[in-house]
């Protein structure tokens, strides 16, 4: 298994940030806890959460708005995520792109898919910036707050620093096997009204024969020629 108390320490903000580039609610976790510990200041690891964050979602926007039909064609195991996206951009366009980072497994895929509706690029950056400032605080003071809480339980932080570090791995770790329990019954949810609503052409593969859910989004605009917000 990996360390991932160790890497952080050891790389500090530079650890959250690829972290979070990646995807890591786990490593912003511990990152504000060894905040409260005195390793790190939170004020930084929410900074560093925050840009991780945003700079990876906005390349997969991009990468979905300019490569997404190509790339959809040439891997069509990622049509079924995708195609989960497009349902609900439709119906709560806004609300998704603010809060898919707090549901395990819509992270990478959310913003590719988005980048490939009629969702416009202005748009999808400020609400990409409120969801990502949103999260990081929010998890980097949950983390600082676990610190607090356990010392308040345990007395000083620093005899049981690695107790309580592997007991946020463990959270995470269980957070990470509740998610994927949830989005096994979702995708199940989601492939009977599938079924029961029929489908349409994915946006701007009509050629291609890919298809979502109907009125699951309007056509994708042109590389280049996003929507007006």
């Amino acid at each position: 298994m990996i360390d991932l108390p160790g890497i952080v320490r050891e790389y500090g903000y530079l650890a959250v940030l690829i972290g979070t580039f990646l995807e890591g609610e786990t490593i912003v976790l511990i990152a504000g806890f060894l905040a409260f510990s005195g390793h790190l200041e939170l004020p930084l690891v929410m900074l560093a959460a925050f840009v991780g964050s945003t700079s990876g979602d906005q390349l997969y926007f991009f990468i979905g708005r300019f490569w997404g039909r190509k790339l959809l064609a040439r891997f069509p195991a990622w049509r079924e995520r995708t195609e989960r996206v497009f349902y609900h951009v439709h119906r709560h366009q806004n609300l998704l792109i603010l809060s898919f980072r707090f549901f395990y497994g819509l992270r990478n895929v959310t913003p590719f898919a988005v980048g490939m509706s009629e969702v416009a690029t202005l748009r999808f950056v400020v609400l990409n910036l409120i969801g990502a400032a949103i999260w990081a605080i929010t998890f980097g003071y949950a983390g600082y707050s676990f610190g607090h809480a356990f010392e308040f339980l345990m007395g000083k932080i620093k005899q049981y620093e690695l107790t309580a570090l592997g007991l946020l791995v463990v959270l995470g770790l269980s957070i990470w096997l509740s998610a994927r329990l949830r989005n096994h019954y979702r995708k199940k949810r989601f492939e009977q009204a599938h079924l029961t609503e029929g489908a349409i052409e994915v946006p701007g593969n009509e050629a291609e024969g890919q298809a979502v859910p109907a009125g699951a989004a309007q056509a994708a605009p042109e590389p280049g020629k996003a929507a007006a917000p």
